[in-house]
C-alpha cells in the first residue's frame, strides 16, 4: 500500500488503518472484557464476496453498533469463529468496510470527526433535524445515494434502515429503492444488550457484566427487478427483527425474570 493511496472518497487508507488499529485496541474490551458479546453466524463473512455487499442491521447505540461490526467482521476474515478473541486480527483490516450515518451526528465534536473518517457515509436525513421529526420533510440529496453507490463499488456498507435508535420504528424506503437499484447481496444483523450496556451515543460503558449478541444471518433472496419497494421493506423488517408482529414476543430477559422468579418460589416453599 503507498503511504499515500487513498479510498474513492479521498481518505488515506495508511492514516484509515491505523486510526482502526488504534480504536479497536482501545474498544476492545468493551466487547471481550467488561461485557461479553455472543456471536453467531461468522461463517457467513467469509462467505462474501470483496464488494457490493450491503449489512442491515437494527440499531441501538450511535458508535458502538458499528465499532462492534468491524470487530467481527475483520475477526471473521481473519479465521476467527464466532470469537473476537486476541484483538490482532486487526493488524491489517478491512480497509473497504463503509457505515451509513447521519450527518448531524458525525459533525457533533472531535471524536465523531475523526470515527467519520473510518468509513462514514454522511447522509442528510430528511425527517429529521436536531433530535427531532420534522413535518416538513426534506429533499434526498443526490449526492447521498451517489456516495452510498460509490462505496458498494468499492466494498462492503453497513446501514441501519430505520434511521434511529429506537425500536420498532418503520423502516426508510431509502434503503429498499438503494438495493432494487443497486442490486447488493443483503446480509441482515441483529443485535440486543447494546443499549443496556452503553450509553445513547455508545461511547461510554453504562453497565458490565451485559451479554450482547449478534447474530449474523443468510443473506436475504430478493428479487430486485419485481418485488415492490414495500415487499423489501417488508423483508427487512422481518430480518432485522423489527416488524410490529415481534412486539408480541415476549422478551428474553421478561422470559428469564420470570424463570428466576419461579426458582426462588420453590426454594421458600
Amino acid at each position: 500500500m503507498g503511504l499515500f493511496k487513498r479510498n474513492p472518497f479521498g481518505h488515506i487508507l495508511f492514516i484509515k488503518k491505523w486510526l482502526i488499529r488504534i480504536f479497536g485496541v482501545l474498544t476492545h474490551r468493551r466487547y471481550r472484557g467488561f461485557n461479553e458479546l455472543q456471536i453467531e453466524g461468522s461463517e457467513i463473512i467469509t462467505s462474501l464476496p470483496d464488494k457490493n455487499v450491503l449489512f442491515i442491521s437494527n440499531h441501538q447505540t450511535y458508535f458502538a453498533d458499528v465499532v462492534a461490526m468491524f470487530h467481527v467482521f475483520n475477526a471473521s476474515l481473519s479465521g476467527r469463529v464466532d470469537s473476537i478473541k486476541n484483538v490482532g486480527y486487526l493488524w491489517q483490516p478491512k480497509m473497504n468496510i463503509y457505515y451509513v450515518a447521519a450527518s448531524e451526528t458525525m459533525k457533533a465534536g472531535l471524536l465523531p470527526r475523526i470515527l467519520a473518517y473510518v468509513g462514514a457515509i454522511t447522509v442528510e436525513r430528511t425527517w429529521r433535524s436536531g433530535g427531532k421529526d420534522v413535518k416538513e420533510k426534506r429533499e434526498v440529496n443526490p449526492n447521498d445515494t451517489e456516495n452510498i453507490k460509490i462505496a458498494l463499488d468499492d466494498g462492503w456498507v453497513i446501514t441501519f434502515p430505520q434511521g434511529t435508535t429506537k425500536s420498532f420504528k418503520p423502516v426508510r424506503k431509502g434503503t429498499a429503492h438503494i438495493i432494487k437499484q443497486h442490486k447488493p447481496i443483503v446480509v441482515p444483523i441483529v443485535i440486543d444488550g447494546f443499549r443496556r450496556a452503553f450509553d445513547k451515543k455508545g461511547l461510554r460503558v453504562k453497565k458490565k457484566n451485559i451479554l450482547q449478541s449478534f447474530i449474523i444471518k443468510e443473506p436475504l433472496e430478493i428479487d430486485y427487478d419485481n418485488e415492490s419497494i414495500e415487499e423489501i421493506v417488508e423483508k427487512i423488517e422481518y430480518a432485522i427483527e423489527q416488524h410490529p408482529s415481534f412486539l408480541k414476543v415476549i422478551p428474553a430477559e421478561e422470559i428469564e425474570e420470570q424463570e428466576r422468579l419461579n426458582r426462588l418460589r420453590q426454594w421458600q416453599m
